[in-house]
């Protein structure tokens, strides 16, 4: 049975607190794992929160700045120390390419993986195209170079069970007219209808700009900064951030179904005060505002 869920494993901006570790967050997608963001100690907060080395496939970094990027030494050499049995794939702002290697080379150690980089530039491109997924990332606005991520599953069929017993389809033919497409005169299409590919996206440092909203555009499920509350959009403004307002008002007009909003500053205490903005800025759906160590499904697919 596939698992997609999202292990979030740290939730503060640039200052991490009692209750918040630097950023962190794993997504797991039919047994891959793509690890975004590895802040410092990321590598811990893995081991609580039962993700192992062995889960990790990808590690895709949207910018340079410490609280986004300093764990990648632990982890790295975390993946090596457990001996990985497969290629690990990095992606990350080509402009920042020497801090990735600064980091991959901090200390000391037994390289035992192969760990491939794939880093992005230009207004970003389509990454990867698996079975499961492409991985695509799109420019943002932040005063370093700063990406997002986005996840698409390729449009499929759902077979609708009462049109294969109409037909008299059952057991392995089920599975041979998906495979061949036809069987006995019976088409595909005259059993299912189409199914639309999930869609997952992953938005960290930027103020708002186009990338912000290709990358929404129709999600299930968006990961996004929220480093401030409304009152303080100057702020948000000036250091190249989002607010939870405005969070919110682009998975609105974007349609995303299930909102998750992460990266807040330290100088909010009440988690609660983003979820108050963001049904104040009109979304409607799924809200999850993010808390350390905790797990969120995607969402169902919608029939």
């Amino acid at each position: 049975m596939s698992v997609r869920e999202l292990v979030i494993l740290g939730t503060a901006s640039q200052v991490p607190t009692r209750h918040r570790n630097h950023n962190g967050y794993v997504l797991l997608w039919d047994g891959e794992g793509l690890l975004f963001d590895p802040g410092e100690g990321t590598q811990r907060q893995m081991v609580r929160a039962g993700v192992a080395a062995h889960d990790l496939n990808r590690i895709c970094v949207t910018h340079f700045h410490g609280d986004h990027s300093l764990g990648l030494a632990g982890v790295i050499q975390r993946i090596n120390l457990d001996q990985v049995p497969h290629p690990v794939t990095a992606h990350y702002p080509a402009s920042g390419r020497r801090f990735f290697e600064r980091l991959r080379y901090a200390t000391a150690y037994r390289e035992t993986v192969e760990l491939a980089q794939e880093p992005v530039s230009g207004k970003g491109r389509v990454l990867a195209e698996t079975a499961s997924y492409t991985l695509e990332a799109r420019r943002l606005s932040h005063p370093v170079e700063s990406y997002g991520y986005r996840l698409t599953e390729p449009d499929g069929r759902r077979m609708l069970p009462a049109l294969l017993a109409e037909h008299g389809i059952t057991g392995p033919d089920v599975g041979r007219l998906q495979r061949d497409g036809v069987l006995g005169g019976v088409t595909l299409a005259d059993v299912s209808e189409p199914r639309r590919g999930q869609r997952f996206a992953f938005v960290m440092d930027t103020r708002l700009c186009d990338g912000v909203y290709a990358l929404a555009e129709g999600c299930d499920m968006l990961v996004i900064e929220s480093t401030f509350t409304d009152e303080d959009q100057a702020l948000a403004v000036e250091h190249g951030h989002l607010t939870a307002g405005q969070a919110a008002r682009v998975a609105a007009e974007s349609g995303v179904r299930h909102l998750v909003l992460t990266h807040f500053s330290q100088r909010y205490s009440d988690p609660e005060v983003f979820e108050r903005q963001a049904r104040a800025a009109g979304f409607d759906g799924e809200l999850t505002v993010a808390r350390d160590l905790t797990r969120v499904p995607v969402p169902k697919r919608e029939r």
